[in-house]
């Protein structure tokens, strides 16, 4: 039986940090103050290794100057009193944390931050508990500068009594980053993403649930964006996509990656189907093999973070990111741990589902390793990892 893909109703939100410019005031859609409302709820992408990844926020503020200092005038405030602290992984799949609204006076707004609360002797506002010790919270270092306001600088407009909505995307795996000593600090990676409810749909096979398994849009090797499956259905949903051809890239603990390439996104309130419940995806079980090494910025950084990816090449076909991390920001250290057996290909096409996945036998463990930074030339390695591979990289502007 075939399958048409494309569908037009979306069953859920997506990860993602959302703010809503409603219009307010008395009589219709016109407001004669000029003013608006900023409502702002949060939710997340998820994060590898953990168990809770919380953060307690104080405030959101917005400013039409993206030069000005958190002391300047202007400001546009959403003060949470009390402080929420807030775990990010419970808000994957479309669960949405509302941190309230403000006024917010028509004009040309450029600047976003969220302040965050310190850290303190008896109060743990910022931590992360991995899946490996449950019962255990560690606190999470945010430099001063992410206390005093994560800054972000995008522009938009706001006119005379309309709303205006903006979609930042809080990546908790990559602000999170994992130090040799034990210790974790926050290098917040935020991005703005399309406003309107969009994406990609599917499910997996809800047997390997267990393997820790991760869904992504990529395009080009370039993570977009990314989720998990429902723990209980197996469902998934990558949303608010800007439209374009995107490949769906499934990876999992001891388990094949599969590929989905040529993922179409026709419309920005569009949905395509790439797999059904009677149609799951599936991955064949693998052994894993390390890559690791050091990645060395020259001239050193004290506030920039290297990381280090792991990519697969398909021959005539896309170039996908399998896995990727922070590097140790003490040491420079990363390890990632790769599928050794021949990952699957299938081709979207005209959309007929289910849509045949095939081993690639000839990338079969063969990645291309890869270490940047912000600021810093990117390099790459082409190397077989079947028998593990040490790589060093040294990182110059």
């Amino acid at each position: 039986m075939q399958t048409n893909l494309i569908k037009a109703v979306l069953p859920y939100f997506a990860a993602s940090l959302i703010i809503l410019l409603a219009g307010c005031g008395g009589g219709g859609d016109s407001n004669p103050q000029g003013d608006s409302s900023l409502s702002v709820l949060l939710t997340d992408a998820p994060a590898g290794g953990f168990a809770a990844v919380n953060v307690t926020i104080n405030k959101v503020r917005v400013h039409q100057s993206s030069s000005a200092s958190g002391n300047d005038p202007g400001w546009a405030d959403i003060t949470l009193n009390p402080a929420r602290k807030i775990n990010l992984l419970n808000l994957t799949n479309g669960v949405l944390e509302d941190l309230g609204q403000t006024l917010l006076p028509a004009g040309h707004y450029t600047q976003l931050r969220l302040e965050l609360a310190a850290n303190s002797e008896t109060n743990i506002a910022n931590s992360v508990v991995l899946t490996s010790d449950p019962n255990r919270e560690i606190a999470l270092d945010t430099p001063s500068a992410v206390q005093s306001g994560i800054k972000l600088v995008n522009e938009f407009d706001v006119a005379p009594g309309q709303h205006v909505d903006l979609v930042l995307d809080f990546d908790a795996l990559k602000s999170v980053v994992t130090r040799g000593n034990g210790t974790y600090s926050l290098k917040p990676v935020i991005k703005v993403v399309p406003t309107e409810l969009n994406g990609i749909e599917g499910f997996v096979d809800t047997a390997i649930l267990g393997d820790d398994i991760r869904v992504s849009a990529q395009t080009n090797g370039k993570v977009i964006c990314s989720t998990t499956p429902n723990p209980q259905t197996g469902e998934f949903f990558l949303a608010r996509l800007a439209p374009g051809n995107y490949d769906v890239v499934l990876t999992g603990k001891g388990r094949a990656t599969a590929v989905i390439a040529g993922v179409p996104v026709a419309t920005t309130v569009s949905t395509t189907i790439v797999s059904t419940n009677l149609s799951r995806i599936t991955l064949p079980i693998s052994t894993t093999k390390n890559a690791g090494g050091t990645v060395t910025l020259d001239p050193p950084s004290t506030t920039e973070v290297a990381y280090a990816a792991a990519k697969q090449v398909f021959g005539g076909g896309p170039t996908v990111t399998v896995a990727d991390k922070a590097v140790d920001p003490g040491t420079g250290g990363y390890v990632l741990t790769l599928p050794v057996s021949a990952p699957l290909l299938g081709q979207f096409g005209t959309g007929t589902l289910p849509i045949a996945l095939s081993a690639q036998a000839a990338v079969a463990g063969k990645y291309v390793l890869e270490a940047s930074a912000e600021g810093y030339t990117t390099q790459q390695v082409s190397r077989d990892v079947s028998a593990g591979v040490v790589q060093d990289f040294i990182l110059v502007p």
